[in-house]
């Protein structure tokens, strides 16, 4: 099957396929004409590459998957590994976005304060005011003491 109707049975953009191609997870056969023929064995991998994308992994981690995906040795174990692996990313890309939350609040906090003090002469040391240091970055400091 062409490019076109691979893209529209599987939901999987054309531009998405050919990068899929470019990065060696699809590799369709050509005919005569240079056009791409994709057997219908690749609609089910370009759905699997699709699917792993959109939950998060990546190309390189779906590459090392697909050849056992390819052959149906893929084991239900090694995905739920594979799953839960990406969970943890998860779970460890939320914790570093509620301690950035954290810091924004901080430093929006620290400004309506600023904004509420007197100002003094510019020339003064209480004009330049530090701004607030994370937790994290406190956390150094007091083990550094």
């Amino acid at each position: 099957m062409r490019i076109s109707e691979l893209a529209q049975r599987t939901g999987v953009t054309v531009h998405a396929l050919r990068h899929y191609e470019r990065m060696g997870l699809l590799v369709p056969a050509r005919t005569a004409s240079g056009y791409r023929d994709y057997p219908e064995t690749m609609r089910r991998e370009a759905i699997f590459i699709a699917m792993s994308r959109r939950i998060g992994f990546s190309l390189q981690a779906i590459g090392e998957l697909l050849p056992a995906y390819r052959t149906g040795r893929l084991s239900i174990d090694t995905m739920v590994d594979a799953l839960l692996e990406r969970a943890g990313a998860i779970d460890r890309q939320i914790a570093d976005l509620q301690s950035l939350r954290t810091q924004v609040l901080d430093h929006a906090k620290w400004l309506r304060e600023q904004e509420l003090k007197p100002r003094r002469n510019q020339g003064s040391d209480d004009a330049a005011r530090p701004w607030p240091q994370s937790a994290k970055q406190r956390g150094a400091r007091k083990e550094a003491r």
